[in-house]
């Protein structure tokens, strides 16, 4: 039904793509699409980015991913310096003794980035790519059809109407997309109450620096004497009665000298932040034409710098499927594949974070428990696999194809390789966005014939590597995971899969 004549509300703005919520792993979608080419609007209601102390740890899988989409590349410099060190001391469930490793031909397995400069960068890389992003927009209402989503947004200067062919949920623990469409949910309720304040440690010498136990709780200080600190405390007793009631100074203070038993004396607050381990995982990340991602689709306790690297990864695997098959470039049922693919990734997430918590409890009774888990990763094995877990590079996904290669679905390491062009390296060769066909037999020619059906969409490269492997050829999909292997039976079969009829 069209609007009458003298209707003053402008016409709906159409687009492939409509991504709900600029933070970071919006704006990563937004700027992967626009790289494809699709037409995006993102709606995000903060005005401005706001810099908050929010998440600023990018684990490795992270890091390998954005580097592969050369997200990364303005950091050059930092890269570099971590490449001489494939180790980084980290902690689980507060105990130190965890080391996060990666292969010496990736960049250091963790990264420091704040989630506002991540933000700036990702919204800054999609509007150089033609993306429009619309701020101080709130959206207040979704509706589904069977060709398109109908959008409608209060904006600056009122309601305003969108449509789009698919839609990202990307609008945080407090998504409306999520609740609009009734996504259905597996939650846990919280059991603790944690409190975050950025302020003045007028004592600084007071407060244990980093994660710090007691019989009353955890504090968690980044204890800077010179200016502010960031100053947690985590209590056991249960959750806060009113989870949304404002924070003060007071409140902080005492519930600090709470747990450590002795005055902290603090002033001059910056930021207040209540939290929790409330605990959500949709059971769905796909309804029909809408996806969520982030913080929309899964909620965790913050423990392990998890969150963030989740979302981006969610961005990362489902932008590029998103893309192909606007283009008409995917195979049957690609989309598919994102809820397949991350749910799970979700799941072990909030199953690790879950168990960190409960190491956590400042139960004395646990004190065993925790002595074996520090014996533990004090073993290579251990230490390597709990590290892999928390970098999400134990992560692979299920095979698509029959055979279901051992290869398939597992992320590909950085090759150093050599081509007819020189020496390149498969980070650079996904930097266009294309699958990757690397033949590294000596006679590659009736792959490279295999592949020629899909040359619209396919990259191929014959090269040889300075490790020995054990195959002579790989197709990778744009986000570095591996889609196909000799072993996985036919490379037409494959291709036509994942990209669709060959033209």
């Amino acid at each position: 039904m069209h609007p009458p004549l003298d209707d003053p509300s402008p016409a709906p703005v159409h687009a492939q793509v409509l991504v709900v919520g600029g933070g970071p792993v919006g704006m990563l979608v937004a700027a992967e699409l626009g790289h494809y080419g699709i037409s995006t609007v993102v709606l995000e209601a903060e005005p401005r980015t706001v810099d908050q102390p929010k998440a600023g740890t990018l684990h490795a899988r992270t890091v390998q991913g954005l580097a592969r989409r050369g997200h990364l590349h303005a950091h050059a410099a930092n890269e570099d310096r971590m490449r001489r060190s494939s180790a980084d001391a980290f902690h689980f469930a507060g105990m130190p003794g965890l080391v996060i490793t990666a292969p010496a031909t990736e960049p250091g397995p963790i990264v420091g980035r704040s989630q506002a400069d991540l933000e700036r960068d990702f919204e800054r890389r999609a509007r150089d790519r033609g993306v429009t992003v619309l701020r101080g927009h709130r959206v207040t209402d979704l509706v589904q059809g069977p060709d398109a989503v109908e959008v409608t947004a209060q904006g600056p200067d009122g309601v305003r109407q969108f449509t789009a062919q698919y839609v990202v949920g990307a609008d945080g623990a407090r998504s409306t997309v999520r609740e609009r469409l009734g996504f259905a949910e597996d939650i846990h309720p919280a059991t603790v109450s944690a409190l975050l304040g950025v302020v003045r440690l007028t004592e600084p010498d007071s407060v244990p620096y980093g994660w710090h136990r007691t019989p009353r709780g955890w504090t968690v200080a980044g204890v800077n004497p010179y200016g502010h600190s960031r100053f947690i405390t985590i209590d056991f007793r249960g959750p806060h009665p009113d989870r949304h009631s404002p924070l003060t100074l007071d409140e902080l203070r005492r519930e600090g000298e709470r747990i450590l038993g002795h005055d902290v004396p603090m002033a001059d607050a910056r930021f207040f932040s209540r939290f929790s381990d409330f605990t959500r995982l949709v059971r769905h990340y796909r309804q029909d034409r809408v996806f969520l991602a982030g913080d929309a689709a899964h909620v965790h306790f913050p423990v392990g710098g998890q969150g963030l690297n989740l979302g981006l990864q969610d961005a990362l695997n489902l932008s590029w499927k998103l893309a192909h098959t606007l283009t008409g470039t995917a195979g049957k049922d690609l989309l598919d594949t994102y809820d397949a693919e991350r749910r799970p990734a979700g799941q072990r997430v909030i199953d690790n974070t879950r168990a960190q918590l409960a190491l956590m409890r400042p139960d004395p009774g646990l004190d065993p428990l925790r002595d074996l888990v520090t014996e533990l990763l004090g073993l290579g094995e251990v230490n390597t696999h709990v590290g892999h877990m928390i970098s999400a590079q134990e992560t692979v996904y299920p095979a698509r194809t029959g055979l279901g290669s051992r290869w398939e679905g597992q992320f590909l390491p950085n090759l150093p390789l050599t081509t007819d062009d020189g020496p390149a390296d498969l980070t650079r060769l996904l930097l266009p966005g294309r699958p990757v066909l690397l033949l590294l037999g000596e006679d590659g020619a009736a792959r490279r014939a295999q592949g020629e059906g899909w040359a619209h969409v396919l990259r191929t490269v014959a090269a040889t590597a300075d490790l020995q492997l054990p195959w002579d050829a790989v197709l990778v999909r744009p986000d570095g995971y591996v889609a196909w292997t000799p072993d996985g039976g036919s490379l037409t079969d494959a291709l036509r899969q994942w990209f669709g009829e060959p033209r």
